[in-house]
């Protein structure tokens, strides 16, 4: 059994509500405890970039499409997760090896032909993983998503430097942006479902990103765009809701679009959307206001998988095709799912990252 396997047996086995266990499923169980989104938060940076203990989960999350010198295109993610094993209670019981906070990270590199990922594990209290806002650091063992100090009047993620490795690739990138913040949903409070689940939601969408990956065959210097996403709640699905299709997409021109199907056995799909202009100013879409329609399935890992989708925004004139560069780019992680870069083609070309969650 290797180190981050057993990690995570001990951590599933030390839990008195399995989460980990549970995979993403376990977001509709119950709260009680636990924080829950205010309807109309009010964010204070650069604190809100750190953790938020009293929800049960939150992530700092990156997708970036790159290219290499010779045009190849590749895609990179890395995604650190905090979970609570338990409700906040004493500070007393919630220092060093009695903590109840547990971190877990993905990381990955996507080509045409590959599709290779790692996973770490560690637990809360000790050092080994955590995240500070100011200036902002959020690691995992050796795995790191750091800025330096921001100057005034410069948001704490506006520069990054991410890094992450397995046993076959690695990649040390370079994130820089200009653009604002973009707040999902009602000011960052975002719906999931019409019986009242929510998240607090923001992305900064507006990275450029200079780098290398290393593959198997080697280093390849790497250029490109990305997004990080920031999320967290208590009970982020409702009954009946067993997983989601995300979409985050930038489009030729500078402008992009963040949607989302949360799929829901007991009642329609719920499907939100924000619209982010080039200048950075966002606006968030009406409920269904965008079409999901999945086109060509890929057999993946057992599952049947959407890989080609057509995505519709009548009254914003959006009429696209969205293509897996890999359609085989299942994260076969203890918490698995697919996730893996795609292109545009249509009204609108571009490029884009797509996860989908909870397929049976």
């Amino acid at each position: 059994m290797s180190v981050s396997r057993l990690a995570a047996a001990l951590i599933v086995s030390l839990s008195p509500a399995p989460t980990l266990a549970q995979g993403f499923a376990g977001m509709a169980t119950d709260a009680t405890g636990y924080a829950l989104p205010a309807v109309h938060p009010v964010f204070s940076f650069p604190a809100d970039h750190g953790a938020h203990p009293e929800f049960r989960i939150e992530w700092w999350y990156v997708t970036a499409n790159l290219c290499g010198p010779d045009g190849t295109p590749y895609g990179a993610q890395w995604t650190l997760f905090r979970t609570a094993l338990r409700p906040p209670g004493e500070a007393s019981a919630d220092i060093g090896w009695s903590s109840p906070q547990i971190w877990f990270a993905h990381a990955a590199l996507t080509s045409a032909g590959l599709h290779v990922t790692a996973q770490e594990y560690a637990r809360g209290g000790i050092g080994q993983a955590g995240v500070t806002p100011a200036p902002f650091a959020a690691w995992i063992n050796d795995w790191t998503m750091a800025a330096p100090d921001a100057p005034a009047g410069q948001d704490a993620l506006d520069r990054l430097q991410l890094t992450a490795r397995g046993t076959d690739f690695a990649y040390d990138l370079s994130l820089v942006t200009e653009a604002p913040l973009v707040l999902h949903g009602a000011g960052g409070y975002s719906l999931k479902s019409p019986r009242g689940q929510a998240s607090l939601y923001y992305s900064q969408p507006g990275y450029r990103v200079e780098g290398r990956i290393v593959l198997p065959s080697g280093p390849v210097d790497v250029t490109g765009l990305a997004w990080l996403d920031r999320e967290w709640s208590s009970q982020p699905l409702g009954d009946g809701q067993h997983g989601w299709d995300w979409f985050a997409l930038h489009f030729d021109g500078g402008a992009a679009l963040m949607v989302y199907r949360l799929r829901d056995d007991s009642g329609p799909d719920f499907t939100p959307a924000t619209w982010i202009d080039a200048d950075g100013s966002s606006r968030p879409l009406p409920e269904g206001a965008v079409r999901l329609t999945p086109l060509t399935e890929t057999p993946v890992a057992g599952h049947r998988l959407p890989t080609e989708w057509r995505l519709e925004w009548p009254d914003g004139g959006l009429d696209v095709i969205a293509r897996a560069l890999n359609p085989r780019a299942w994260m076969a992680t203890d918490i698995s799912y697919w996730e893996g870069p795609v292109q545009v083609t249509g009204s609108h070309t571009g490029v884009g990252y797509l996860e989908m969650t909870g397929y049976r």
